[in-house]
């Protein structure tokens, strides 16, 4: 028995290491990595230099629900992990029986009332029993290598649902900030136009413009007073959003920083192809391959024989004190192989199943990096096209402000009609409102292309081997 348990130890230990992430040959040519590699930055959302960012993300990452959840499903895998590889050890269970049976004698009567002969025993067992099936074959560790694969991807599903959270509260986050700036145009554009009214209004009672003039501003008046309150209605819903991306109670009621931050940070020449090996979402899809991989192997290692061994040692005896204490022992030994015959092609019917799952799970790891391929290309297309808008768009919020204030001056001399000052203010907001969009729009492109890379990125020159 000793002998059992040692040998059955060492096969254990040797069989629990987790099983290695080989590298899958896709059917599609990856660009070749240049010259110029690209090290993670963990903490990516520091380019922002916001503080305040910072802080909220900390808190969602420590209340979001749905990180929860993920980490709760690592929980899960790590235990079906465990009990995949139980069958590994050896089964062990003690037991403790005790007996007591009375025996009648008929016909043979004893003693002067005829009382009838009977007998009392009295016995008590005490064992230890093991049951190992041996993994020749290597089924059970082909099953325990689907089942760490699969944690694995769960871990690797936890790390991208985090960055998913980051990327959503920057993204909101940002969004509050543009709604803020939008809501304070609107509200400025309300007293420029009121302004304007009041102007047009003086003019028309001295008799120096029509009631189109003054019903147009009017008009311009009462819509920008619309806008203004769409804004704060968008300005307080996405608040909401934030909050309940912090798992909090959404009241619309946060801190939050009063200007979009500017970006610093160039995006860098040469970002190597490799960068995106480091993406969750394909570490995921490549363990659920390497499982769907390992319960192929498992499904054809059961049409081989199973070979099971039982024993068990134990001491019995008439008294209880003398289970541990008296030399009344008794053991037993036993083996069986098992080969299946015919279940119905149950058997092979697994196998295909496997088969087919794992043709599925490489499917999906193919189209999962082709979709990160365009997810960067995509995101560096949108962070080159943004800044050439926004560089364009600050020269024309500029110029737009001028040609109002201009309008504005000829117009109360007289110079220009009230119709050519009210298209230059309209111009005037609407490139303003346009600009903050588009600041906005180029801090998301820029989340987005830290997402797809799976990180940040500081760059240092390497010497590639040939």
């Amino acid at each position: 028995m000793n002998k059992l348990l040692k040998l059955s130890l060492i096969i254990v230990l040797t069989s629990c290491a987790a099983p290695a992430r080989k590298q899958v040959k896709l059917d599609f040519e990856t660009p070749p990595p240049e010259s110029q590699t690209a090290r993670l930055d963990s903490a990516w959302w520091h380019v922002f230099n916001d503080n305040q960012l910072n802080q909220v993300l900390g808190k969602a990452l420590q209340k979001n629900g749905n990180l929860i959840i993920a980490a709760s499903n690592i929980r899960a895998a790590a235990a079906q992990a465990k009990i995949a590889g139980a069958p590994l050890f050896p089964q062990l269970s003690s037991s403790l029986q005790g007996s007591k049976s009375k025996q009648n004698f008929i016909g043979l009567p004893i003693g002067d009332g005829g009382d009838i002969l009977s007998s009392e025993s009295v016995s008590y067992g005490l064992s230890l029993n093991v049951s190992w099936e041996l993994d020749l074959w290597g089924k059970l560790r082909s099953d325990q290598a689907a089942a760490v694969a699969q944690l694995q991807a769960s871990q690797a599903d936890y790390i991208a649902a985090q960055l998913s959270l980051v990327g959503q509260v920057c993204k909101v986050w940002f969004a509050v900030i543009a709604s803020n700036g939008q809501m304070e145009l609107a509200k400025a554009t309300v007293e420029n136009w009121r302004s304007s009214y009041e102007r047009v209004k003086r003019r028309y009672e001295s008799g120096l413009t029509t009631s189109l003039d003054l019903r147009l501003s009017h008009s311009n008046l009462a819509r920008a007073q619309a806008d203004y309150s769409a804004s704060q209605f968008q300005y307080e819903s996405v608040l909401r959003q934030l909050e309940t991306l912090l798992w909090q109670f959404p009241h619309a009621n946060i801190a939050h920083s009063a200007a979009l931050p500017a970006l610093s940070e160039n995006v860098p020449e040469g970002l190597s192809a490799n960068l995106l090996n480091r993406r969750p979402d394909l570490a995921a899809a490549e363990r659920r391959l390497a499982a769907a991989g390992a319960t192929v192997s498992g499904a054809k290692r059961a049409l081989l024989p199973q070979i099971s061994l039982t024993g068990s040692r134990g001491t019995s005896s008439t008294a209880l004190g003398d289970l541990l204490s008296g030399d009344f022992s008794v053991w037993s030994f036993a083996g069986n192989i098992l080969q299946p015959l015919f279940q119905g092609g149950r058997l092979r019917a697994n196998v295909s199943l496997a088969k087919s799952q794992e043709g599925i799970a490489l499917m999906q790891y193919q189209n999962s990096a082709l979709q990160a391929f365009a997810e960067v290309g995509n995101a560096l297309s949108n962070e080159k096209y943004l800044k050439e808008q926004e560089e364009a768009l600050r020269i024309a919020v500029e110029q737009a402000l001028a040609a109002r204030e201009l309008a504005e001056t000829q117009y109360t001399r007289g110079i220009i009609d009230f119709i050519t000052m009210l298209e230059t203010q309209r111009a005037a907001f609407d490139t303003e409102r346009l600009h903050l969009d588009v600041n906005r729009q180029r801090l998301d492109a820029r989340v987005d292309l830290y997402l797809a890379l799976g990180g940040g990125f500081e760059v240092e020159t390497t010497q590639e081997s040939l």
